[in-house]
Protein backbone atom coordinates (compact mmCIF):
# COMPACT_ATOMS: atom_id res chain seq x y z
CA UNK A 1 0.00 0.00 0.00
CA UNK A 2 1.21 3.41 -1.05
CA UNK A 3 -1.08 6.75 -0.23
CA UNK A 4 1.47 8.67 -2.11
CA UNK A 5 0.45 7.12 -5.61
CA UNK A 6 -2.19 8.42 -7.40
CA UNK A 7 -4.29 5.68 -8.66
CA UNK A 8 -6.82 7.64 -9.98
CA UNK A 9 -4.59 9.17 -12.90
CA UNK A 10 -3.86 6.15 -13.72
CA UNK A 11 -6.74 4.58 -14.28
CA UNK A 12 -8.85 6.65 -16.27
CA UNK A 13 -6.26 7.55 -18.91
CA UNK A 14 -6.40 6.07 -22.49
CA UNK A 15 -4.32 3.40 -23.97
CA UNK A 16 -2.60 0.30 -23.42
CA UNK A 17 -0.12 -0.12 -21.22
CA UNK A 18 2.46 -2.67 -19.62
CA UNK A 19 5.67 -2.48 -17.46
CA UNK A 20 9.17 -3.60 -17.86
CA UNK A 21 11.55 -4.95 -15.57
CA UNK A 22 13.86 -2.07 -15.64
CA UNK A 23 10.76 1.01 -16.79
CA UNK A 24 12.57 3.20 -18.55
CA UNK A 25 9.66 4.95 -20.52
CA UNK A 26 11.57 5.20 -23.98
CA UNK A 27 12.49 2.55 -26.63
CA UNK A 28 15.54 3.76 -28.80
CA UNK A 29 14.78 0.93 -31.56
CA UNK A 30 10.97 3.25 -32.62
CA UNK A 31 10.42 5.90 -34.89
CA UNK A 32 7.15 6.98 -32.66
CA UNK A 33 7.23 8.15 -29.44
CA UNK A 34 5.94 5.07 -27.21
CA UNK A 35 3.90 5.21 -24.08
CA UNK A 36 5.68 6.12 -20.95
CA UNK A 37 5.64 3.10 -18.50
CA UNK A 38 3.06 4.11 -15.61
CA UNK A 39 5.15 1.93 -13.12
CA UNK A 40 7.90 4.18 -13.05
CA UNK A 41 5.83 6.29 -11.23
CA UNK A 42 5.64 3.41 -8.60
CA UNK A 43 8.73 1.54 -8.61
CA UNK A 44 8.97 0.23 -4.88
CA UNK A 45 5.27 -0.54 -5.24
CA UNK A 46 5.78 -2.58 -8.77
CA UNK A 47 8.56 -4.89 -6.99
CA UNK A 48 6.51 -5.26 -3.65
CA UNK A 49 3.68 -6.48 -6.44
CA UNK A 50 6.18 -8.83 -7.90
CA UNK A 51 7.65 -9.96 -4.88
CA UNK A 52 4.08 -10.66 -3.14
CA UNK A 53 2.75 -12.56 -6.24
CA UNK A 54 6.63 -14.86 -6.28
CA UNK A 55 5.44 -14.90 -1.97
CA UNK A 56 1.55 -16.16 -3.01
CA UNK A 57 2.85 -19.32 -5.36
CA UNK A 58 2.94 -17.25 -8.48
CA UNK A 59 -0.63 -17.25 -8.65
CA UNK A 60 -2.85 -14.38 -7.21
CA UNK A 61 -6.35 -12.63 -7.58
CA UNK A 62 -6.50 -8.42 -7.34
CA UNK A 63 -9.08 -6.32 -5.78
CA UNK A 64 -8.80 -2.96 -4.42
CA UNK A 65 -10.87 -1.34 -1.36
CA UNK A 66 -14.38 -2.55 -2.15
CA UNK A 67 -14.42 -4.18 -5.46
CA UNK A 68 -12.52 -6.64 -7.47
CA UNK A 69 -12.19 -6.23 -11.48
CA UNK A 70 -14.33 -9.22 -12.25
CA UNK A 71 -15.83 -7.32 -15.33
CA UNK A 72 -12.56 -7.25 -16.78
CA UNK A 73 -11.84 -10.83 -16.78
CA UNK A 74 -12.57 -10.65 -21.05
CA UNK A 75 -9.24 -8.90 -20.79
CA UNK A 76 -7.24 -11.71 -19.11
CA UNK A 77 -5.89 -14.74 -21.38
CA UNK A 78 -7.35 -17.04 -18.83
CA UNK A 79 -10.77 -15.38 -19.01
CA UNK A 80 -10.45 -14.86 -14.87
CA UNK A 81 -9.37 -12.79 -12.69
CA UNK A 82 -6.04 -15.13 -11.68
CA UNK A 83 -2.88 -13.05 -12.31
CA UNK A 84 0.84 -14.08 -12.65
CA UNK A 85 2.59 -11.31 -13.03
CA UNK A 86 2.17 -7.54 -12.48
CA UNK A 87 1.15 -6.68 -16.19
CA UNK A 88 -1.37 -9.06 -15.32
CA UNK A 89 -2.93 -6.68 -12.58
CA UNK A 90 -2.65 -3.49 -13.99
CA UNK A 91 -4.18 -4.22 -17.03
CA UNK A 92 -7.69 -5.82 -14.46
CA UNK A 93 -7.84 -2.42 -12.59
CA UNK A 94 -7.62 -0.32 -15.79
CA UNK A 95 -10.04 -2.44 -17.76
CA UNK A 96 -12.62 -2.01 -14.81
CA UNK A 97 -15.45 -0.29 -14.11
CA UNK A 98 -15.92 -1.20 -10.88
CA UNK A 99 -12.63 -0.09 -9.88
CA UNK A 100 -12.88 3.22 -11.88
CA UNK A 101 -16.07 3.83 -9.68
CA UNK A 102 -14.14 3.05 -6.59
CA UNK A 103 -11.53 5.54 -7.23
CA UNK A 104 -14.26 8.23 -8.61
CA UNK A 105 -17.92 7.67 -7.36
CA UNK A 106 -17.03 5.42 -3.90
CA UNK A 107 -19.69 7.96 -2.40
CA UNK A 108 -22.66 7.01 -4.99
CA UNK A 109 -25.33 6.52 -3.31
CA UNK A 110 -24.26 6.94 0.46
CA UNK A 111 -25.94 9.53 2.89
CA UNK A 112 -24.74 12.73 2.94
CA UNK A 113 -22.30 13.49 5.48
CA UNK A 114 -22.93 15.33 8.79
CA UNK A 115 -23.23 19.34 8.30
CA UNK A 116 -20.53 19.16 11.94
CA UNK A 117 -17.59 16.81 10.43
CA UNK A 118 -14.93 19.29 9.94
CA UNK A 119 -13.69 16.98 7.83
CA UNK A 120 -15.93 15.56 5.74
CA UNK A 121 -15.18 12.30 3.28
CA UNK A 122 -14.23 12.65 -0.03
CA UNK A 123 -12.85 11.00 -2.64
CA UNK A 124 -8.83 12.53 -2.29
CA UNK A 125 -8.06 11.72 1.19
CA UNK A 126 -9.00 7.67 0.83
CA UNK A 127 -5.97 5.41 1.70
CA UNK A 128 -6.48 2.64 -1.59
CA UNK A 129 -5.24 -0.59 -0.79
CA UNK A 130 -3.88 -3.11 -3.23
CA UNK A 131 -4.99 -6.25 -1.90
CA UNK A 132 -3.58 -9.53 -3.62
CA UNK A 133 -5.20 -12.91 -2.52
CA UNK A 134 -3.66 -16.42 -3.14
CA UNK A 135 -5.71 -18.22 -5.73
CA UNK A 136 -7.79 -21.24 -4.36
CA UNK A 137 -6.66 -24.19 -6.49
CA UNK A 138 -9.34 -26.00 -8.34
CA UNK A 139 -12.18 -23.58 -6.93
CA UNK A 140 -15.37 -25.42 -7.26
CA UNK A 141 -17.76 -22.80 -8.13
CA UNK A 142 -21.37 -24.44 -7.23
CA UNK A 143 -19.99 -24.42 -3.55
CA UNK A 144 -19.47 -20.47 -3.27
CA UNK A 145 -22.36 -18.74 -1.23
CA UNK A 146 -23.79 -15.17 -0.87
CA UNK A 147 -25.22 -14.54 2.32
CA UNK A 148 -27.01 -10.96 3.21
CA UNK A 149 -26.69 -9.87 6.83
CA UNK A 150 -29.34 -7.36 8.19
CA UNK A 151 -29.30 -5.46 11.96
CA UNK A 152 -26.52 -8.63 12.79
CA UNK A 153 -28.74 -10.98 11.62
CA UNK A 154 -28.40 -13.98 8.73
CA UNK A 155 -31.44 -13.15 6.97
CA UNK A 156 -30.95 -15.43 3.95
CA UNK A 157 -28.03 -16.62 1.63
CA UNK A 158 -27.88 -18.12 -2.20
CA UNK A 159 -25.48 -19.96 -4.26
CA UNK A 160 -23.42 -17.63 -6.22
CA UNK A 161 -23.27 -19.63 -9.46
CA UNK A 162 -26.16 -19.57 -11.27
CA UNK A 163 -26.38 -22.96 -12.50
CA UNK A 164 -28.34 -25.68 -11.44
CA UNK A 165 -26.85 -28.64 -8.98
CA UNK A 166 -28.91 -32.18 -8.93
CA UNK A 167 -25.99 -32.19 -5.23
CA UNK A 168 -26.95 -29.18 -3.71
CA UNK A 169 -30.37 -29.43 -1.96
CA UNK A 170 -28.83 -32.77 -0.76
CA UNK A 171 -25.94 -30.28 1.15
CA UNK A 172 -28.34 -28.05 2.18
CA UNK A 173 -28.77 -29.18 5.93
CA UNK A 174 -24.99 -29.49 6.50
CA UNK A 175 -24.37 -26.13 5.11
CA UNK A 176 -26.82 -24.02 6.47
CA UNK A 177 -25.82 -24.95 9.99
CA UNK A 178 -22.02 -24.03 9.08
CA UNK A 179 -22.15 -20.73 7.68
CA UNK A 180 -24.54 -19.91 10.70
CA UNK A 181 -21.92 -20.73 13.11
CA UNK A 182 -19.39 -19.27 11.18
CA UNK A 183 -21.24 -15.61 10.85
CA UNK A 184 -21.93 -15.82 14.46
CA UNK A 185 -18.52 -17.03 15.74
CA UNK A 186 -16.65 -14.44 13.54
CA UNK A 187 -18.81 -11.63 11.85
CA UNK A 188 -21.87 -10.99 14.11
CA UNK A 189 -20.06 -8.79 16.47
CA UNK A 190 -16.79 -7.95 14.96
CA UNK A 191 -17.40 -6.22 11.83
CA UNK A 192 -18.11 -2.74 11.92
CA UNK A 193 -21.25 -2.36 10.14
CA UNK A 194 -24.49 -3.91 11.05
CA UNK A 195 -25.36 -4.57 7.39
CA UNK A 196 -23.77 -6.57 5.02
CA UNK A 197 -23.57 -8.96 2.59
CA UNK A 198 -20.22 -11.77 2.86
CA UNK A 199 -19.21 -14.59 0.76
CA UNK A 200 -18.01 -18.27 1.84
CA UNK A 201 -16.81 -21.11 -0.22
CA UNK A 202 -17.25 -23.96 1.51
CA UNK A 203 -15.05 -26.93 -0.37
CA UNK A 204 -15.49 -30.92 0.52
CA UNK A 205 -15.48 -32.64 3.32
CA UNK A 206 -17.76 -29.36 4.28
CA UNK A 207 -16.68 -29.22 7.46
CA UNK A 208 -14.45 -25.40 6.85
CA UNK A 209 -15.91 -22.59 6.06
CA UNK A 210 -13.89 -19.92 3.89
CA UNK A 211 -14.46 -16.48 3.94
CA UNK A 212 -14.08 -15.20 0.45
CA UNK A 213 -15.13 -11.68 0.61
CA UNK A 214 -17.46 -8.82 2.16
CA UNK A 215 -19.63 -6.61 0.13
CA UNK A 216 -21.42 -3.27 1.17
CA UNK A 217 -25.42 -3.73 1.63
CA UNK A 218 -26.29 -1.33 -1.42
CA UNK A 219 -27.78 -1.71 -4.84
CA UNK A 220 -24.30 -2.51 -6.20
CA UNK A 221 -23.79 -5.25 -4.62
CA UNK A 222 -25.62 -8.61 -6.63
CA UNK A 223 -28.70 -10.02 -5.19
CA UNK A 224 -28.53 -12.85 -7.43
CA UNK A 225 -31.09 -15.57 -6.86
CA UNK A 226 -33.26 -13.05 -4.66
CA UNK A 227 -34.26 -9.51 -5.50
CA UNK A 228 -33.21 -6.12 -3.13
CA UNK A 229 -37.17 -5.34 -2.58
CA UNK A 230 -37.53 -8.85 -1.73
CA UNK A 231 -34.52 -8.95 1.01
CA UNK A 232 -35.61 -5.77 2.31
CA UNK A 233 -39.14 -6.57 2.71
CA UNK A 234 -37.87 -10.41 4.91
CA UNK A 235 -39.07 -10.79 8.17
CA UNK A 236 -36.11 -11.71 10.63
CA UNK A 237 -36.62 -13.01 14.36
CA UNK A 238 -38.50 -11.52 16.62
CA UNK A 239 -41.42 -10.47 14.45
CA UNK A 240 -45.13 -10.68 15.07
CA UNK A 241 -47.28 -13.55 13.76
CA UNK A 242 -49.63 -10.11 11.91
CA UNK A 243 -46.43 -9.05 10.94
CA UNK A 244 -45.23 -11.95 9.25
CA UNK A 245 -48.79 -12.71 7.55
CA UNK A 246 -48.52 -9.10 6.18
CA UNK A 247 -45.72 -9.70 4.65
CA UNK A 248 -46.48 -13.22 3.09
CA UNK A 249 -44.34 -15.33 4.98
CA UNK A 250 -47.07 -16.85 7.34
CA UNK A 251 -49.60 -19.38 6.31
CA UNK A 252 -52.88 -17.97 5.32
CA UNK A 253 -54.62 -20.17 7.64
CA UNK A 254 -52.96 -18.71 10.82
CA UNK A 255 -56.31 -19.02 12.50
CA UNK A 256 -56.05 -21.65 15.89
CA UNK A 257 -57.87 -24.67 15.19
CA UNK A 258 -60.34 -25.67 17.40
CA UNK A 259 -61.87 -29.54 17.73
CA UNK A 260 -65.45 -30.25 18.63
CA UNK A 261 -64.62 -30.55 22.42
CA UNK A 262 -62.98 -27.41 22.71
CA UNK A 263 -59.60 -28.21 22.79
CA UNK A 264 -57.08 -27.62 20.34
CA UNK A 265 -55.91 -30.04 18.47
CA UNK A 266 -52.22 -31.52 18.70
CA UNK A 267 -50.36 -29.40 15.80
CA UNK A 268 -51.05 -25.95 17.81
CA UNK A 269 -48.32 -23.48 18.27
CA UNK A 270 -47.97 -22.91 22.42
CA UNK A 271 -47.97 -19.60 22.71
CA UNK A 272 -44.35 -20.05 25.32
CA UNK A 273 -42.77 -21.43 22.95
CA UNK A 274 -40.37 -19.30 21.32
CA UNK A 275 -40.18 -19.22 17.43
CA UNK A 276 -35.97 -20.55 15.66
CA UNK A 277 -35.55 -18.14 13.23
CA UNK A 278 -33.65 -20.15 10.09
CA UNK A 279 -32.18 -17.68 6.88
CA UNK A 280 -33.53 -19.34 3.77
CA UNK A 281 -31.19 -20.97 1.78
CA UNK A 282 -32.46 -19.82 -1.52
CA UNK A 283 -30.78 -22.49 -4.69
CA UNK A 284 -31.20 -22.84 -8.68
CA UNK A 285 -33.94 -25.09 -9.56
CA UNK A 286 -34.00 -27.57 -12.16
CA UNK A 287 -36.84 -25.24 -13.85
CA UNK A 288 -35.08 -21.75 -13.37
CA UNK A 289 -34.20 -19.76 -16.30
CA UNK A 290 -30.49 -18.99 -14.87
CA UNK A 291 -30.48 -23.27 -15.04
CA UNK A 292 -29.90 -23.44 -18.96
CA UNK A 293 -28.32 -20.05 -19.46
CA UNK A 294 -30.45 -18.09 -21.03
CA UNK A 295 -29.79 -14.72 -19.78
CA UNK A 296 -27.35 -12.74 -20.49
CA UNK A 297 -23.47 -13.40 -19.64
CA UNK A 298 -22.70 -11.56 -16.77
CA UNK A 299 -21.21 -8.20 -16.88
CA UNK A 300 -21.63 -7.95 -21.00
CA UNK A 301 -22.31 -4.42 -20.41
CA UNK A 302 -18.73 -3.36 -19.12
CA UNK A 303 -17.40 -5.25 -22.44
CA UNK A 304 -17.77 -2.34 -24.27
CA UNK A 305 -14.75 -0.47 -25.51
CA UNK A 306 -14.88 3.21 -23.74
CA UNK A 307 -14.67 4.57 -27.40
CA UNK A 308 -17.76 2.66 -28.40
CA UNK A 309 -19.57 4.05 -25.51
CA UNK A 310 -18.60 7.68 -25.56
CA UNK A 311 -19.55 7.66 -29.50
CA UNK A 312 -22.61 6.13 -28.62
CA UNK A 313 -23.83 9.15 -25.88
CA UNK A 314 -23.94 11.25 -29.26
CA UNK A 315 -26.35 9.89 -30.90
CA UNK A 316 -26.39 8.59 -34.69
CA UNK A 317 -23.88 11.94 -35.48
CA UNK A 318 -21.52 10.60 -32.84
CA UNK A 319 -21.52 7.16 -34.03
CA UNK A 320 -21.08 8.00 -38.11
CA UNK A 321 -17.87 10.00 -36.35
CA UNK A 322 -16.63 7.21 -34.70
CA UNK A 323 -17.09 5.19 -37.86
CA UNK A 324 -14.92 7.66 -39.74
CA UNK A 325 -12.10 8.03 -37.63
CA UNK A 326 -11.78 3.91 -37.18
CA UNK A 327 -11.56 3.48 -41.33
CA UNK A 328 -8.95 6.20 -41.21
CA UNK A 329 -7.12 4.48 -38.62
CA UNK A 330 -7.35 1.38 -40.47
CA UNK A 331 -6.26 3.03 -43.53
CA UNK A 332 -2.85 4.56 -42.09
CA UNK A 333 -1.99 1.01 -40.48
CA UNK A 334 -2.48 -0.78 -43.59
CA UNK A 335 -0.36 1.95 -44.99
CA UNK A 336 2.05 0.92 -42.83
CA UNK A 337 2.32 -2.65 -43.10
CA UNK A 338 2.49 -2.04 -46.96
CA UNK A 339 5.75 0.39 -46.55
CA UNK A 340 6.90 -2.39 -44.06
CA UNK A 341 6.36 -4.90 -46.66
CA UNK A 342 8.32 -2.97 -49.52
CA UNK A 343 11.41 -2.57 -46.98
Amino acid sequence: DDPNIDFSSTDTDSGIFSSTSTPTGSDSGSDTEPNPDPSIQWPELHQKIKATIAELGGNVVPKLNWSAPKDATFMNATNSMECQTANDIYCLLKSSDFITHDLEQVFDGCEPPSPSLSHPPNEDIIPYHLILRKTIPALVPSLEFRCFVRSRTLLCMCQRDLNFYEFLPGLVPTLRPLIQRFFEERLKDTFEDENFVFDVYIPPPHKKVWLMDINPWAPRTDPLIFSWLEILEMVGPGASVDSRTSNGVANGDSERKVDEDGWGSEDDNDDDEEDVFTPEFRLVNRDDPEAYSFNTPRYSAHKMPKDVVDASGGGEAGLREFMGRWREIMREQEGEDGADGRR
